[in-house]
């Protein structure tokens, strides 16, 4: 009985040491994943693409997460899955971009938790730890406190005589809710008179802006997390790739933009006129600049249709419910002048941003008809035509892979009374009918006027299509806004560096 146990233990570690490691980030596959989950109870994996620029950008920060937490000892293992190579897991945790991270605990393989805290490896061990372990840290000695706050861009403190108190349970409650910031708690008088704490509080430390917030409201759950949203962020914060996770994954979804060359002479004193602007709109909009020379950044300017020579520019849009886009009346960057259009953007005063180009002399010479924002509308709600229109962008992948596709279909439907295939440049026109997420979108608008709207969602084929368009758009189509798509803005900093390199029918989101 001894040997046989002996020898099970043996082909378990045996087992177990067979997964593979690439700079201690093990390599899973359709074969191994089980067992790591039931290896590793806290085990956090990235789902990529060889090609995807972001996931190599990430690799080396999500090494040395992985040695870190190795070299503490910890029972947190981080894993990687090549998603184009093991496409069935890719689908069964439904892995639509990449990298998609997402952290497995206890085994189960079910709900997992998704990433969303920032890209840099201290970012990810303090995100693992706070899902793994309390949600507060006691401090008992001031080392402990000084070292929490040296670790961490912020760090948020609980002071409390009775860490038993009502105030305790409630700053512990919030902590729980917050997971890409480290807290602290503690009752030692050391640490109250080292940060000049003298009663019951909580206190955010920051290494930017004033350096540090102390909260003076009624310690709740819900107050201590506004007080902390309202905070946590610089009042002014620049568009990156280590930031844009931060900026889209909290809470405030209105955000200013300015477009700014960072190269320019003038560059500090506009930032101050928007920094001065941004005081008065705390925990309501946040600020952001983007440096408008930078290539990585030319796509996000496509959406706002934006040339850098159009630059410095202000932009305010909101990821409440639908995105939606607004102008100022001028583009002279003032403190008084940006204070006014948020303002009015806050009291509902302003009116949609539409960008549209000019309709083009040729636009039903070919089959495939061109829409742009100022002949939509004539079109598309024609009550005596059923519309099929593809919402595409230049530089999609998918969308260039559809193009001889649709071009068929148009050819097919060309001498038809009642069918209009059409397609429209959704980075240069916008219509307030319709909200494009991802490339390509393709809707079918049936003659009638009720202005029905019918997502197609089968098959990206000629016989798939025209199936559809003589089934009158029953056979592959689904009501309009029931397609499961990612809306997030976030998405244009995770596009894939080369389009052409796409396959499958996927999207490519915005």
């Amino acid at each position: 009985m001894m040997l046989k146990f002996v020898l099970l233990c043996a082909l378990a570690v045996a087992s177990r040491a067979e997964i593979p490691e690439e700079e201690d980030v093990l390599v899973l596959k359709k074969s191994n994943f089980d067992e790591a989950l039931q290896a590793h109870p806290n085990l956090m994996v990235e789902f990529y693409a060889p090609w995807c620029g972001h996931c190599k950008a990430l690799a080396p920060e999500y090494a040395k997460a992985a040695g870190m937490l190795k070299a503490d000892s910890s029972d947190i293992r981080l894993a990687k899955v090549d998603a184009t190579e093991e496409t069935e897991l890719a689908q069964e945790f439904g892995v639509r971009g990449y990298p998609t991270i997402k952290f497995f605990k206890g085994g189960e393989k079910q709900s997992p938790k998704e990433y969303s805290a920032g890209r840099q490896a201290d970012d990810i061990v303090s995100w693992l730890k706070k899902r793994t372990g309390p949600p507060a840290s006691m401090l008992t000695e001031l080392t402990q406190a000084e070292s929490l706050i040296a670790d961490s861009e912020v760090t948020v403190i609980g002071f409390f005589k009775n860490v038993e108190s009502d105030g305790a349970k409630a700053f512990l409650k919030a902590a729980e809710a917050v997971d890409d910031i480290p807290f602290g708690i503690t009752s030692e008088d050391a640490i109250f008179s080292k940060f000049e704490v003298s009663k019951d509080g909580v206190v955010l430390f920051k290494k930017f802006d004033e350096g540090q917030n102390t909260f003076d409201g009624e310690v709740s759950k819900e107050n201590l997390l506004s007080f902390i949203k309202a905070n946590q962020l610089p009042l002014v914060i620049e568009f990156t790739e280590q930031t844009a996770p931060k900026i889209f994954g909290g809470d405030i979804k209105s955000h200013i933009l300015m477009f700014v060359p960072k190269a320019d002479s003038d560059f500090q004193d506009k930032l101050g006129q928007f920094k001065k602007a941004a005081e008065g709109f705390k925990g309501k909009i946040l600020f952001i600049y983007i440096d408008s020379d930078l290539d990585d950044n030319q796509r996000i300017l496509e959406f706002f249709g934006l040339k850098k020579d159009e630059c410095p520019a202000i932009r305010l849009i909101t990821l409440e419910d639908e995105m939606t886009k607004y102008k100022p009346d001028t583009e002279e960057i003032t403190a008084e002048n940006i204070i006014s259009f948020c303002t009015r953007f806050i009291e509902g005063k302003l009116k949609p941003h539409l960008m549209s180009q000019d309709i083009p002399e040729d636009w039903d010479k070919n089959p495939v008809k061109v829409l742009v924002g100022k002949n939509f509308e004539d079109i598309v709600f024609n009550p005596t035509k059923n519309v099929f229109v593809e919402f595409y962008a230049p530089w999609c992948g998918h969308c260039k892979q559809l193009a001889p596709i649709w071009d068929k279909l148009g050819e097919k439907y060309k001498d038809s009374d009642s069918i209009i295939v059409a397609k429209m440049d959704s980075t240069a026109n916008e219509v307030e009918a319709v909200k494009v997420h991802s490339f390509p979108t393709l809707k079918f608008f049936p003659a009638g006027d009720d202005r029905k709207v019918i997502d197609y969602n089968g098959e990206r084929t000629l016989e798939g299509f025209t199936k559809f368009l003589e089934s009158g758009g029953t056979d592959g189509g689904a009501p309009a806004g029931e397609e499961d798509e990612d809306d997030d803005l976030a998405d244009l900093d995770d596009q894939q560096e080369d389009d052409d390199e796409s396959d499958g029918e996927g999207h490519d989101e915005l």
